[in-house]
């Protein structure tokens, strides 16, 4: 009875292990360029997804809020960048450590790019790249982790 409850609790501490693993990208991100938090979670679905919380300066000059304007669909111009899910369908690829088979929208210019994410030593800094076609051509930008306040 013993070796049966040290072997599923060592069964659990592995699952437990595994799930800390892969979702240590999980929590607020301010991005490179200092004016916007992005807050990523996991779904249902064990995919990994990031929106919008807050902005620097989420007012346009005449109070409106700002608005998803640069995109390229007529329909989604109207949408506010507040909100706006910029990460999509990321899932954890175990073998190379990082989070791949994902998209990140970039509402400044309205394009959508094929993106990966991945730790280089330090858990607080997420490195990011954005690309079109092959991944060795492309952005790497590095987000800083918010601890504390959201």
């Amino acid at each position: 009875m013993k070796k049966y409850l040290l072997s599923l609790a060592l069964m659990l501490l592995s699952l437990t292990m595994f799930g800390q693993k892969n979702t240590k990208v999980v929590g607020t991100w301010l991005t490179q360029d200092g004016d916007s938090k992005v807050q990523i979670s996991q779904t249902e679905e064990g995919v990994f997804k990031g929106q919008v919380i807050w902005l620097k300066n989420p007012t346009e000059k005449d109070g409106s809020d700002k608005l998803d304007k640069h995109n390229p669909d007529e329909e989604l111009k109207q949408r506010k960048i507040m909100g706006l899910e910029l990460l999509k369908n990321f899932e954890y690829d175990e073998d190379d450590e990082e989070w791949t088979n994902g998209t990140i929208y970039d509402p400044k210019s309205g394009n959508t790019y094929k993106c990966y994410m991945w730790f280089e030593g330090n858990p607080n800094k997420l490195q990011v790249k954005g690309y079109i076609g092959f991944s060795l051509i492309g952005k790497k930008v590095s987000w800083t982790r918010v601890v504390g306040d959201a």
